[in-house]
């Protein structure tokens, strides 16, 4: 698997959690598709778990640059594609400031409005 697509599915699983149960993470993991296995499921699943952890923080800082914008307001598709590359790009070493921004909004473009794309890149720019 791709690390454009393993990081796709980072994206959907944290997605789904939106609607669920904190508490409900371990078992959200366990509906991964089939194609996940081996390494990649456990890394996409670490990766799951990390970021859902650090969304307290992660939602802080958003809603100190979002003018107008706090995460209670935000599209869940933003919301979840902000939190992620904010993850990677404040938590995870591996992945350049530049990587998580462009691959943010190469999601935004495929899974958000006409106006993701902008909004994501905008509110990522002032985080980074």
């Amino acid at each position: 698997m791709s690390r454009r697509e393993i990081r796709e599915r980072i994206f959907q699983t944290l997605f789904c959690i939106e609607f669920h149960q904190k508490e409900e993470l371990d078992e959200q993991l366990l509906y991964q598709p089939e194609e996940d296995e081996g390494e990649d499921a456990v890394y996409i699943q670490n990766k799951v778990q990390s970021a859902a952890e650090k969304v307290p923080e992660i939602d802080e800082m958003i809603n100190k640059v979002a003018k107008g914008w706090k995460t209670t307001r935000m599209g869940k598709v933003d919301l979840t594609l902000i939190r992620l590359a904010v993850y990677e790009i404040k938590f995870d070493e591996d992945i350049p400031t530049g990587v998580a921004i462009n691959e943010a909004v190469e999601l935004a473009k495929k899974y958000g409005t006409k106006d993701s794309p902008s909004f994501v890149n905008g509110i990522l720019a002032k985080i980074a």
